[in-house]
């Protein structure tokens, strides 16, 4: 079992999740709806940089931890001050329903 100390949770973020709406040509449009204030532990897990079609594409890694929601999923998005987090994965750590864990990738950087 993991241990979680919630006096970590320090960092104040922004659960938001997409909205589509047709753009009338066939595609659509994406806009970011905030859904809660959260606050969470954020820990870097990784770098990595590869280059590719002429250009560095870096990926940062993150674990996000924060106190259980049942409407946390992969597909959304947390942001701290300007930096954007998709979350790629989440589940609860010991199946306690308390907290959750999340593995996010920084977006933008």
């Amino acid at each position: 079992m993991q241990f979680i100390d919630p006096g970590g949770f320090r960092n104040e973020m922004s659960l938001q999740q997409a909205v589509t709406t047709p753009d009338g040509t066939g595609g659509h449009d994406e806009s970011w709806n905030e859904i809660a204030t959260l606050f969470a532990a954020v820990e870097p897990l990784a770098a990595t940089a590869r280059f590719g079609a002429a250009q560095e594409h870096e990926t940062v890694t993150h674990r996000i931890t924060l106190r259980f929601r049942d409407d946390l999923q992969s597909g959304m998005r947390l942001v701290k001050q300007g930096r954007v987090f998709a979350v790629v994965n989440v589940h609860d750590p010991d199946e306690t329903g308390r907290y959750l864990v999340c593995r996010a990738r920084e977006e933008g950087r």
